[in-house]
């Protein structure tokens, strides 16, 4: 199965890194503590603490595989390559909407660092694959669920 790319900024790489960390020393200490109390209740086959410790342990593992995983293939994004005469992932941009005449401003970064409380959107949604290599002034169609979108892009940042 081939693995695709993960786009990541450099901080987004190292945040990943950081909870790989936290998975791998203090989770996994915790859980194995609850793991220990739990074996202190006796009989395991009505053991539900011991039973909640393990499916713990379990998920644990597969977000530490999931994340390495993602770290494998990851892509850092060099910012002194990041251009403004296009968009692309790791710009600042000011779009307007046509329909609702409202601006708005998008960070497009990878799938992995999407916030969209502050505006991150991945280079796989709807608008931010619609945006990716406008330049200023065009006016892109982004498919979204509730029908197709237009925006007009204004100003492109690093």
């Amino acid at each position: 199965m081939e693995e695709k790319e993960v786009l990541l900024t450099k901080e987004g790489y190292e945040k990943l890194e950081a909870e790989v960390e936290f998975l791998k020393t203090e989770k996994r200490t915790e859980i194995s503590e609850r793991i220990k109390i739990a074996l202190g209740f006796g009989d395991l086959s009505e053991n539900s603490e011991y039973d909640e410790a393990k499916n713990a342990q379990a998920a644990n593992e597969m977000k530490i595989a999931e994340l390495e995983n993602k770290l494998r293939y990851a892509r850092i994004i060099d910012e002194s390559e990041i251009d403004t005469k296009t968009v692309q992932v790791g710009n600042k941009v000011k779009v307007l909407d046509m329909e609702y005449n409202e601006e708005s401003v998008y960070t497009i970064v990878g799938s992995t660092e999407v916030d969209l409380a502050n505006n991150k959107i991945s280079n796989e949604s709807p608008i931010g694959s619609a945006l990716l290599g406008a330049k200023k002034n065009e006016i892109v169609e982004a498919k979204t669920p509730v029908g197709i979108a237009q925006y007009k892009v204004l100003e492109i940042k690093k």
